[in-house]
C-alpha cells in the first residue's frame, strides 16, 4: 500500500484534534508542530502540497528590507529574528547570500541613504550576517560587469539567506514532519463541507484521483488556505477582523546572468524592486506586483514584456533576452492581510502593504484561520496556531522544537564520513557533491540513499543529465513522497521542469524510465497528461 492510500484509509472516518485546510506552508507547519505536540493530526490540500502560492516565491528567506520605507521597524526585527532562527535551524538547506543592489537615476534614494538603511537593517537583524557596504559605480563594473553602470549613481551590497533547492521542497519537510509525528496527510484531497455539531466539525472530503468521499470529525478545523481563505470562510459563515487583497508577482526563469553566489537587485521604471536570483543553473528575473482578485491569475504577455524590457535597460548583455530565452515561468499570488473595517486600500497605497500574518479564532466555534505571512515567518506561525488551537481546549505537549530543523550535527559527520569512503564528498570549499545534495533534501533518510548507491552503483546516476537529481532519489520520491502526478514530482519534489525546456524533457530517454519508477503501470498516462498540460513552470 503506498503512502498516501494508507493516510488516505486513516482519514475515513477518522477521529481528530486538528483538521488543518490547506498543504502551503502555513498549513504544513500548523500540521508539524501541533502533530509534535501530541495532538491528533489531520492535514488536506485539494491539490498537491505547496502547489500554489508556496511553490512560487522567490525562494528568499529575508527580513524584510523594504519594509523600512514605511517604517515598520517592528516587523523587519521580528522577520530578521525568524531569518536568523532558519538559518541556524536549516544550514545546510539555507544560506546567506549577498545582494548588489544598484541604485540608478530611477532609484527613490541615493546610495549614502541606501547605505545607511542597510546598516540599519544589518543592526536590526542583530549583526548575524555579513555587515553591508557602500558601492561606487566603479566597484560595480569591477565586480559586476554584466550590470549596466552608464545611468547607476552607485549602489550597495548586503546580505540575506535563500533556499538552495525551492521553495515547496522546503514546505514539504514540514509535510514529512507531520508524517513523522503521527499525522493523517493526504494531498488531491479537497473539502466539500463542514458543519459544527455536537461541539465537533464533521468534514466531508473527496478524494480528486479517484473521486471517492470521506469523511472525518475534528474538534478544531483550521483554515490554512492562502489566498483562498476567504472564500473558504465565507462558506463557513466564519467572520474574521482582517481580509486579504491579492498581489500577483511573476519571475522568469532564464539562464544563467552574472555570478551565481549573489543577487542583482534594481528598481524598476515604477520604483519597485526586482531581482536577478541564482537558480542552480538559471536565473530567476522577478517579481512583479500587480493587484488582482483571481487567486489563479495567469501570466500575461504584458507581464513578460515588462520584467524583460526591464531588466535588459539594466544589464549589459551581448544580445538582450527575449520570450525566446524563457525556460518556464513562476507565477503566483501574494495574500496581503488588511482590516477589515478599514476596507480594502485603494490603487494609490496597496503596494506599500507587508507580508505580515495574522491568525484569528472563533473560540466559539473552534476555528482558527490564518490569513497572509510568508515563508521566512513559517515558525513563527507553526507556533502561534498551536497557541490557539491550544485555547480551543485541545491539550499539548510542550512545544520540544522537534518539528523543524535537520538533523543533529553528530548524524550529518557520521553521514559524510560515509560519503567520504564511497567518494561521494570532497570535503568543505569544493563544489557542492552528491553528498551535500543527499543530506540537505532527506537528512537521516539519506543513509539509505548511500547503501543503495552501495549496492547498484547506478541509482547514483542523474535522473537527466544536468539536473542534480539522482535516480535513487525516484525510490525515494514513489515510497515517501505522496508523488501523485509527474508535476509533483518535477515541479515541487524538485525543480527539474524550472531548470529544463519542454523539449530537452521530451527528449530525455530517462524520463521514460523515471515515470516507470513513480507510478508503474500508470506511466505513460501520467507522462502523457503531464505533456498535453500547460506549459512546465505555470499553472
Amino acid at each position: 500500500m503506498s503512502l498516501r492510500a494508507a493516510n488516505l484509509e486513516r482519514l475515513a472516518g477518522g477521529q481528530f484534534d486538528v483538521l488543518v485546510v490547506g498543504g502551503g506552508i502555513n498549513g504544513a507547519v500548523s500540521a508539524a508542530a501541533l502533530a509534535s505536540r501530541g495532538a491528533r493530526v489531520a492535514l488536506v490540500d485539494r491539490g498537491d502540497f505547496a502547489g500554489v502560492t508556496s511553490q512560487e516565491s522567490s525562494n528568499l528567506v529575508w527580513g524584510g528590507f523594504k519594509y523600512l520605507e514605511n517604517y515598520e521597524v517592528r516587523l523587519v526585527r521580528n522577520l530578521c529574528r525568524s531569518r536568523n532562527r532558519l538559518i541556524r535551524a536549516y544550514p545546510a538547506n539555507i544560506r546567506e547570500i549577498r545582494f548588489l543592489a544598484a541604485l540608478d537615476r530611477n532609484a527613490p534614494y541615493k546610495p549614502w541613504f541606501a547605505t545607511a538603511g542597510a546598516l540599519t537593517y544589518w543592526l536590526i537583524g542583530s549583526g548575524v550576517l555579513d555587515p553591508p557596504r557602500h558601492l561606487s559605480r566603479r566597484r560595480i563594473a569591477h565586480e559586476e560587469p554584466v550590470v549596466e553602470t552608464r545611468s547607476l549613481r552607485g549602489g550597495i551590497e548586503y546580505s540575506d539567506a535563500y533556499l538552495i533547492d525551492n521553495d515547496s521542497r522546503f514546505v514539504f519537510g514540514f509535510v514529512r514532519s507531520a508524517i513523522e509525528s503521527g499525522a493523517a496527510v493526504a494531498n488531491y484531497v479537497a473539502l466539500d463541507g463542514a458543519e459544527r455539531a455536537d461541539k465537533r466539525w464533521r468534514a466531508q472530503l473527496r478524494d480528486n484521483v479517484t473521486g471517492e468521499e470521506l469523511h472525518c470529525v475534528s474538534r478544531v478545523l483550521v483554515n490554512a488556505t492562502g489566498p483562498f481563505v476567504d472564500a473558504l470562510n465565507a462558506e463557513q459563515g466564519i467572520e474574521t477582523n482582517h481580509q486579504l487583497v491579492l498581489s500577483k508577482g511573476i519571475h522568469l526563469v532564464v539562464p544563467s546572468i552574472g555570478r551565481h553566489d549573489r543577487v542583482l537587485a534594481f528598481f524598476d521604471d515604477t520604483r519597485r524592486l526586482f531581482y536577478v536570483i541564482p537558480m542552480g543553473p538559471r536565473s530567476v528575473i522577478g517579481t512583479t506586483d500587480e493587484r488582482v482578485t483571481d487567486p489563479d491569475a495567469p501570466v500575461e504577455p504584458e507581464d513578460r514584456a515588462f520584467l524583460l524590457d526591464q531588466i535588459n535597460a539594466r544589464l549589459r548583455l551581448d544580445t538582450p533576452l527575449t520570450t525566446a530565452d524563457i525556460i518556464s515561468e513562476r507565477c503566483g499570488v501574494r495574500p496581503l492581510v488588511v482590516e477589515r473595517a478599514r476596507g480594502a486600500p485603494d490603487d494609490a497605497d496597496w503596494t506599500a502593504l507587508s507580508r505580515r500574518h495574522a491568525i484569528e479564532s472563533d473560540r466559539a466555534r473552534a476555528h482558527v484561520t490564518i490569513l497572509g505571512g510568508k515563508l521566512t515567518d513559517c515558525l513563527n506561525v507553526g507556533r502561534e496556531v498551536a497557541e490557539h488551537v491550544q485555547r480551543a481546549g485541545v491539550k499539548l505537549r510542550r512545544d520540544r522544537g522537534d518539528w523543524f530543523g535537520e538533523p543533529p550535527g553528530e548524524d550529518r559527520s557520521e553521514f559524510y564520513r560515509q560519503a567520504r569512503l564511497m567518494d561521494l564528498y570532497a570535503g568543505p570549499g569544493r563544489h557542492e557533491s552528491v553528498a551535500d545534495r543527499l543530506w540537505r533534501r532527506y537528512g537521516q533518510r539519506a543513509f539509505a540513499m548511500l547503501e543503495s548507491i552501495r549496492d547498484e552503483p547506478s541509482l547514483g546516476e542523474e535522473v537527466i543529465d544536468g539536473t542534480e537529481y539522482l535516480r535513487c532519489e525516484l525510490d525515494e520520491a514513489a515510497s515517501s513522497e505522496m508523488v501523485t502526478k509527474l508535476e509533483d514530482f518535477l515541479r515541487r519534489r524538485t525543480k527539474i521542469d524550472m531548470v529544463l525546456r519542454r523539449e530537452e524533457l521530451l527528449a530525455s530517454g530517462r524520463l521514460k524510465e523515471a515515470c516507470q519508477i513513480l507510478f508503474g503501470p500508470h506511466a505513460d498516462a501520467t507522462r502523457a497528461e503531464y505533456f498535453e498540460s500547460a506549459e512546465p513552470g505555470t499553472r
